[in-house]
């Protein structure tokens, strides 16, 4: 089998999208599978990451040519909102896009049940989930690089700490607010300020109202900008704190679970899986309570022991079989 594995937009798309890609070549090479990134309708499955102008006028074609399409659901119209300036205003347009090119697959390959079922609402075209996963050697020696980031950041005490692109549907108001109402911790946020990783025309994508909650953001909260070894965040944090509004999935929140940093999350459909007061901690709207009760470092370690242990199964070696089978759908 030979696959045609092509991500539109390669070299501008950051964060776990990117990550996501990389890890499923990982995977296609533990398996043996033969693939190109071009897009080439010669191969026996094509198969999209990004559902751009392009990756739909290859699915059209492909799907004349009789050639399997298999496409990674990564975006929806929900995802879409509070991203960027502009984002709104766009992910209403987005949605019948999406519902098009999304019909153009044979397959939809889901990275969560809760995605599954908002894009279940789009189209009536088959659907598998596979996480996204996580590789933990990403993660290997982490705990090493603990002093050296804390000093690096000037932390101390308790660390309360996000990684991923500095945006509102991340959650970026509510981590400032409860930092502001916790000045005796310390908020990180290690990630992109940018929407798309750094340079002029980036900085022009942000929204006014993420520039300002960014600047006024009390003492006690960091906000690091890109960090080449993200290995340091995972290592100079205490509890990893997500409120983010929507999610497919959520990568980065596996790496913290695969790290023993226990969660607070917000109570969306997308964090059913995670059991409250046992692999996680999760609040709707005040996070200063679960927060709290994590100054507890016996709670920090029972409930990050627990959300390592779950981290196990989405280990990449653990879902890669599943891409043999979502293939063999389709041939």
């Amino acid at each position: 089998m030979r696959v045609s594995h092509y991500f539109e937009w390669e070299e501008q798309i950051t964060g776990g999208h990117a990550q996501s890609v990389r890890q499923q070549r990982q995977i296609l090479d533990r398996l043996g599978i033969e693939y190109t990134t071009e897009p080439d309708l010669s191969a026996d499955v094509l198969h999209l990451n990004n559902m751009g102008p392009k990756s739909v006028y290859y699915a059209r074609k492909a799907r004349k040519r009789g050639v399997p399409v298999v496409v990674h659901a990564h975006q929806t119209a929900e995802d879409f909102e509070e991203s960027f300036a502009f984002s709104n205003a766009l992910a209403k347009p987005l949605r019948p896009y999406l519902e098009y090119a999304y019909s153009l697959a044979d397959l939809l390959v889901c990275p969560s049940e809760h995605n599954r079922a908002v894009i279940e609402e789009y189209v009536d075209v088959p659907t598998v989930v596979v996480s996204n996963g996580f590789d933990p050697d990403r993660l290997t020696d982490f705990a090493d690089l603990r002093a050296e980031y804390r000093e690096r950041y000037d932390l101390d005490g308790l660390v309360a700490f996000m990684v991923g692109h500095v945006i509102e549907r991340k959650g970026l108001s509510a981590f400032v607010e409860t930092a502001r109402a916790m000045p005796d911790v310390e908020f990180v946020w290690f990630g992109y300020l940018d929407p798309t990783g750094g340079g002029a025309i980036d900085r022009l994508l942000r929204s006014r109202e993420t520039t300002k909650t960014v600047e006024r953001a009390p003492a006690n909260c960091t906000f690091t900008g890109y960090v080449e070894d993200i290995r340091g965040a995972f290592a100079a944090g205490d509890a990893f704190f997500f409120p983010t509004k929507n999610e497919n999935e959520g990568m980065a929140l596996l790496e913290a679970m695969a790290c023993g940093k226990p969660p607070v999350v917000r109570d969306i459909p997308t964090f059913e899986w995670l059991e409250d007061g046992t692999h996680c901690l999760k609040a709707e709207r005040d996070f200063v309570d679960p927060l709290d009760r994590l100054r507890d470092a016996d709670l920090r370690d029972r409930i990050g022991g627990n959300a390592a242990e779950k981290s196990e199964r989405f280990e990449i070696a653990q879902i890669a079989e599943k891409y043999e089978d979502v293939y063999g759908r389709v041939t």
